[in-house]
């Protein structure tokens, strides 16, 4: 997948205009993008389209209209956009109550590391979290991860011919299994594959 340039963007102003049936079809697109890995973990699965938008939203909220302002925000986004041979997910443990989350995201120091997908009739690929920087201190995680997984050649095909997907979370106490992903959502993540 390419990464967005200036001329990918609207203006503030052309933005503005079209924010409405944008975040519309963002949001559809998104719902088969997104999977629960049970009641409070959810993988949200970005792409050009979902980096375009949080690129959108942070101009537009923060009123960037200059060169080197929107060159930041590039700089920080597109490398959540998948290069073709990987998916790039946000990962999120997600309690409502505030005091409840502090007290789980104490017990899950390096759940993140404990995140897989799998294509079926291969091993499991573990994620490559956080290369932005280290969400993790000593035995507490944060609740937002960013993800990267790999995958070979010979399981894209697969995974293009129809195999399985699965993911989930390899970590006691904590641990889920979605399989397989529901079809729509696999249809969806096809799609991230040059």
């Amino acid at each position: 997948m390419q990464e967005l340039t200036r001329d990918d963007l609207f203006s503030l102003e052309d933005y503005a205009s079209k924010r409405q049936d944008y975040r519309a079809a963002v949001l559809e697109h998104k719902k088969n993008r997104q999977v629960a890995l049970g009641d409070h973990a959810t993988l949200y699965f970005e792409d050009r389209m979902t980096i375009q938008y949080q690129i959108q939203e942070m101009l537009r909220i923060e009123k960037i209209f200059e060169a080197d302002g929107i060159n930041e925000e590039l700089a920080a986004y597109n490398p959540l956009i998948p290069n073709g041979k990987n998916l790039k997910a946000t990962f999120m443990i997600e309690y409502s109550d505030a005091e409840e989350r502090q007290r789980v995201l104490e017990k899950l120091g390096g759940v993140e590391d404990k995140v897989w997908i799998q294509v079926e009739g291969f091993d499991k690929v573990y994620a490559i979290a956080d290369e932005d920087m280290d969400r993790n201190r000593d035995e507490k995680t944060s609740a937002v991860h960013f993800m990267r997984f790999e995958l070979t050649d010979k399981m894209i095909a697969a995974l293009k011919s129809g195999n399985a997907l699965s993911m989930g979370i390899d970590y006691d106490g904590f641990m889920q299994n979605v399989s397989p992903v529901d079809k729509n959502i696999q249809q969806a993540l096809i799609q991230d594959f040059s």
